[in-house]
């Protein structure tokens, strides 16, 4: 089909999209299509489906008609799913923000669009004016020439480029991560907290948050500061300070006291914190009224600049001068007082680091336009060229100046006058006055106005419960995180110095945008289906060299406050850990996992694990042999059991349990079951996950699972499940059956099997166990019986018992000689074991011998007759033919004399564990397989008689290979 009209069955069912000009078809009852998709009942025709369809939509609007069309599919409506019904006016409820509680709720990508009737900026005054206004402030005015004359002009470009590079860089990254889907509130909050997860979004956009209100109480100082030099009358107290610059007569050089700056600045901030009280709307009003004077002021210091003449408009002003240009080439660092001005005796020395961190804050401001994403027309335009055009502008601006500035006066000058910009302007300096005290104020509002949004962002999305009190509800002022930004701006103005407040702030940017960085390159190189930025222009080496720009800027300045903003932003991302909710955004870091889960199960490969890297992955069975109380899905110790089989945590166990019935059917509970295991399994505190299986019953059900659970080397290897205890009193066929099964099952499938008898009696962490773990080692299992004792030892709970290993040997064999080969086996492998060796009779042996013993006839006469009784009710079944004996589905042959071989052998077993370890912390035997054609009902008698009395025992089959080696 070309890109052509599509035609349609009839003019009133055409509809036209605006972009396009495309006609679309809306789907009609009768469309072969729909009919050959759609599910007919039983018994009913298509022609009476359609007929349905018809009058259904022959009594509904047009646009009901469409929506019921639509889901003759079995889906929803596309406009339901796009948020496409402001298209026809209807309004759709937005959901909140995503969280990791596992709902499934419903997207609607049409949440935080504005309407209709809101404003749209533009890319020119919604991304390009707020950020050049952002950039362009109180740094140029008042302080570039001083960082020109100290640095001088070689070095002065190369600081420059150098921030503008970090800048540029990071613009990049912003670009990209902006263009990669809508944005919400939040700003580089958002960004960084959808790429690098909550807990870093939080940290550093509590940073971010800091160091926007500490800006405010920086452009607040500026903003005071300009005017108490342009009137010195308006200062309450007078502060003389001298300096020798270059004469023989020391001159008096004026600056504003501290106490004024305090006095005015604290005056300030509440009165800009009662116009932030007033909304968003009067402040955007007002933007141009702070973006005019800025203009005009620049216009008129490059006129003054051409017009200067020598020692015109004032003494050391030179006008563009070749020989000023010489001298102020290179650098001139020396030592100051606390407000910059030189003196020999001062306490400041200033070098090319120091000027980093005091100029760096004259180009931070590009996340103005991202931070204005709801209010723009095309924010996947906007932002990026917005952003980039205002870096680009300010830094070409700053190269331009840095010359200029080089060659207009001498550097006496230029380090002592703080104001030659309003010395130079044309026509007069109150034009800079103006325009630098209007200037900054706007931006001191705009940081006031953005930082109290940027926490309550954070706080809404209900990740900090400390921060909840900062949530505010949809379209209304956050006046509480207002009040708690003045209270931080405040307390910065009381400071009073600028130079001491610009690193902090530094800092708090830097980190950001290290963050921004990070994220464009780690969705870069992960480079996930999904990561598909309009912007084009950008790479993972570039935003790794961005995010080390930032973090070397940082040293340079101040390893100190470096340490210091490293180490507020790792401890909130602690706190975020520990208190915070878990949320789960997609972020990149879970790609990251995802993919070197990938590689690493690649790499594993699907040959079999050496025995130095076999780890357990115990597939956990939580069908209950029996009842468990109402909402626990598990049993309480099975977790506390699996956790007993890594060692220090490490490892991974799968909790599965299984669903009688229909998978169509049970879905749904299949998901709800999951859910809760999972919870269960995390409240237990146990490394592992959860599955939930559908299946017409148990053994079906296994059967499936121990042939497909798992991935290439990751698949379970030890099936731990808890011995039937009820098994005769609850049904004396289908558990047998089902139980044997799924051993059975195990050893086709080469799975170890640990069964746990006295589940209820197990300890947990914190239940301490003396006396021993004792081993009856009777077959060869790969020494997982032995590896195992070896784990429980390293439990708390177990940590003081020691280890016994009961070698069972016939009573002809050299019981000498097999001790001393264990105990040099064990000795090979560092276990620390006292072995025993156990000699026992055969049942050849005991036959002759004569009868039983009267002291086992107590347990075995009852087994003896309760076999008896169920094969005499078999011959009853197969009418007296001992060849058509038929057992749990399948064809039984029984040997009465193997029959009593097999109850006396576990009797006998058990009557040994019972007499050397009754005070045993825990006993591990050998797993007998069941006999080949034996009913499921005797083997449960044998295994009944085997763990009689034993109050806590472990039944283990290893599986064919060995999990222990005796080599490094």
């Amino acid at each position: 089909m070309d890109n052509g009209d599509i035609e349609s069955g009839g003019s009133e069912d055409e509809f036209h999209t605006k972009q396009s000009g495309r006609k679309y078809r809306p789907v009609v009852a009768h469309d072969p299509a729909v009919l050959e998709m759609s599910s007919v009942p039983p018994g009913s025709s298509s022609q009476e489906k359609t007929n349905t369809n018809s009058d259904r939509m022959n009594d509904n609007t047009n646009g009901s008609e469409k929506e019921h069309r639509l889901e003759l599919f079995g889906f929803d409506s596309l406009v339901n799913i796009l948020g496409l019904k402001s298209m026809t006016g209807e309004q759709v409820a937005a959901p909140s923000s995503p969280r990791g509680d596992g709902e499934d709720a419903p997207v609607n990508f049409d949440r935080d669009r504005p309407g209709h009737n809101d404003l749209k900026l533009g890319t020119m005054m919604g991304v390009f004016v707020p950020c050049l206004q952002n950039i362009l402030g109180i740094i140029y005015y008042i302080r570039f020439s001083w960082i020109v004359g100290m640095a001088g002009i070689g070095e002065s470009l190369v600081l420059v480029a150098f921030c503008g590079l970090c800048t540029f860089l990071t613009g990049i990254s912003l670009s990209a991560i902006a263009t990669n889907g809508a944005m919400k509130g939040g700003g580089p909050y958002y960004l960084i907290g959808r790429a690098l997860g909550p807990e870093i979004g939080v940290s550093i956009g509590l940073c971010f948050f800091l160091g926007n209100a500490v800006a405010g109480a920086l452009y607040v100082l500026g903003a005071v500061e300009t005017f108490l030099n342009a009137v010195p009358a308006a200062g309450l107290f007078r502060e003389a300070i001298t300096t020798f610059n270059g004469t023989e007569v020391a001159h008096p050089i004026q600056s504003p006291s501290s106490h004024d700056l305090q006095i005015y600045g604290i005056v300030v901030t509440i009165v800009i914190c009662f116009i932030v009280f007033g909304g968003v709307k009067m402040i955007n009003r007002v933007a141009p009224a702070f973006l005019i004077p800025v203009l005009f002021s620049l216009f008129c210091i490059f006129i003054g600049i051409f017009l200067a003449k020598k020692d015109y408009p004032a003494d050391g002003i030179t006008g563009l001068s070749l020989e000023s240009f010489k001298e102020n080439w290179s650098s001139d660092y020396q030592f100051t007082n606390n407000a910059g001005i030189p003196d020999p005796e001062g306490k400041v020395y200033w070098n090319f680091n120091a000027l980093v961190g005091l100029f760096f804050p004259a180009v931070t401001g590009i996340m103005a336009g991202s931070n204005r994403s709801a209010s723009l027309k095309d924010t996947q335009r906007s932002i990026p060229i917005g952003t980039l055009a205002a870096t680009l502008a300010t830094t070409a601006l700053y190269l331009v100046s840095v010359l200029f500035f080089g060659a207009l006066a001498s550097r006496d000058t230029l380090l002592t006058d703080r104001l030659l910009t309003a010395t130079v302007a044309w026509p007069f300096p109150a034009i800079i006055y103006v325009g630098i005290i209007l200037s900054t104020l706007g931006a001191a509002l705009q940081s006031m106005t953005g930082a109290p949004r940027l926490l309550a962002a954070i706080a809404n999305d209900e990740i900090l419960p400390v921060l909840n009190y900062f949530k505010v509800a949809d379209g209304h002022e956050p006046h509480i995180a207002t009040l708690f930004t003045a209270f931080i701006c405040v307390g910065c103005v009381v400071i009073g110095n600028l130079d001491l407040i610009t690193p902090t702030v530094t800092m708090f940017y830097l980190l950001c945008y290290a963050g921004v960085n990070l994220s464009c390159f780690l969705l870069d190189l992960l480079d996930a289906p999904s990561w598909r930025p309009r912007w084009k222009i950008h790479h993972w080496s570039l935003s790794l060299l961005g995010a080390s720009l930032c973090i070397v800027i940082m040293f340079l300045i101040s390893w100190s406050f470096t340490v210091v903003s490293l180490a507020l932003a790792s401890l909130i991302y602690y706190y975020v850990s520990i208190k915070g909710k878990a949320g789960d955004w997609g972020d990149g870091f879970k790609s990251a996992y995802f993919q070197l889960a990938l590689r690493s199960l690649r790499s594993l490969g699907a040959n079999q694990v050496h025995p130095k890297n076999w780890y357990p992955i115990p597939l956990v069975f939580c069908r209950p042999w029996g009842k468990l109380p109402e909402n626990v899905p598990c049993h309480p110790k099975l977790a506390d059991f699996a956790n007993c089989m890594k060692k220090k945590g490490r490892g991974m166990s799968i909790f599965v349990s299984i669903l009688d019935g229909d998978y169509h059917e049970h879905a749904e509970d299949a998901k709800a079951a999951c859910k809760q295991l999972s919870t269960y399994i995390d409240y237990k505190c146990c490394e592992g996950v959860a599955e939930i299986v559908v299946a017409p019953n148990m053994s079906e059900g296994f059967r499936g699972i121990v042939q497909t659970m798992g991935l290439g080397n990751l698949k379970p290897n030890i099936v731990v499940m808890r011995y039937p205890e009820i098994w005769r009193r609850e049904n004396l066929k289908e558990i047998p059956a089902t139980f044997v099964g799924i051993i059975n099952d195990c050893i086709v499938a080469n799975k170890a099997v640990v069964i746990v008898k006295g589940l209820d009696e197990w300890p947990n962490e914190y239940q301490m166990q003396y006396g021993t773990i004792d081993l009856y080692w009777i077959v060869r299992d790969g020494g997982l019986m032995l590896l195992l004792s070896q784990l429980l030892r390293t439990k708390k709970s177990f940590e003081n018992c020691k280890i016994q290993v009961f070698c069972i040997a016939e009573e002809d064999s050299d019981a000498e000689e097999l001790k001393a080969d264990v105990k040099k086996f064990l000795y090979d492998l560092r276990m620390q074991a006292e072995v025993i060796v156990i000699s026992m009779k055969s049942w050849d042996v005991q036959i002759e011998g004569g009868s039983q013993q009267d002291e086992w006839s107590e347990s075995f006469t009852p087994a003896q007759q309760r076999i008896a009784g169920y094969l005499a009710e078999m011959k009853r079944s197969a009418q007296g033919d001992e060849n058509k004996l038929i057992a749990d589905g399948k064809p039984v042959v029984v040997n009465e004399q193997q029959v009593e071989k097999f109850l006396y052998t576990t009797l006998k077993l058990n009557s040994t564990i019972l007499r050397y370890s009754r005070m045993a912390a825990v006993v591990l035997v050998s797993l007998p397989p069941p006999p080949v054609h034996h009913p499921a009902y005797f083997y449960m008698e044998y295994m009944d008689l085997l763990v009689e009395n034993v109050p806590r025992l472990l039944i283990v089959r290893g599986y064919r290979r060995d999990v222990v080696t005796l080599f490094t």
